[in-house]
């Protein structure tokens, strides 16, 4: 059974102490660049999001897809103080689906960190994110140590690859099952 996260643990999620284990500049850089088109499931309250829009820059755009608006709305708050809320747009999904079906082919990367093991419909997820990607597009998966076993990490990896994604790498990621898979 899929459990989302209480979104008053957000807050707990984008202290400043989880850069030092977790740093999203130096995760993230290695696949982003200024001007991407950048989808994140399940941003939370923006621990990856600022960060991305940061390197995507003004001309790129972040797409931050959640099914919480307390989450989104708080989201906003942190895009907005550190000026990167030009480049962020906030979506509220439903259980059923990500709502981005007008993004068909145009992300160059997709984001889900910490979120995939809370999704009922693993395999609705992935076709959603394949079919927001364009060719060559990336998508980056990690998933908590102490909470996803990693039998449980290898059967969302499979479910992903049977969406069409094929493996690329498997980045070390601190306190992380990571993956990286290609359209």
């Amino acid at each position: 059974m899929a459990h989302t996260c209480p979104w008053w643990l957000g807050y707990f999620l984008i202290s400043p102490l989880r850069k030092f284990s977790q740093n999203p500049d130096r995760i993230l850089a290695p696949y982003l660049k200024p001007g991407m088109k950048v989808l994140e499931v399940g941003p939370g309250m923006g621990f990856f999001s600022l960060s991305i829009a940061k390197q995507v820059g003004q001309s790129g755009q972040i797409y931050c897809v959640d099914l919480q608006e307390k989450m989104l709305s708080a989201l906003k708050k942190r895009a907005a103080k550190v000026h990167v809320d030009s480049i962020i747009d906030t979506r509220l999904c439903s259980t059923e689906s990500l709502k981005v079906q007008d993004l068909h082919g145009q992300i160059n990367f997709a984001l889900a960190f910490a979120v995939c093991h809370e999704v009922p419909d693993k395999t609705k997820l992935f076709k959603e994110i394949y079919d927001s990607l364009k060719t060559d597009g990336q998508l980056l998966i990690s998933e908590p140590i102490f909470h996803v076993k990693r039998e449980a990490f290898n059967a969302t990896v499979k479910v992903a690859m049977d969406a069409g994604f094929s493996m690329v790498a498997e980045p070390k990621i601190p306190k992380g099952h990571s993956v990286l898979l290609k359209k």
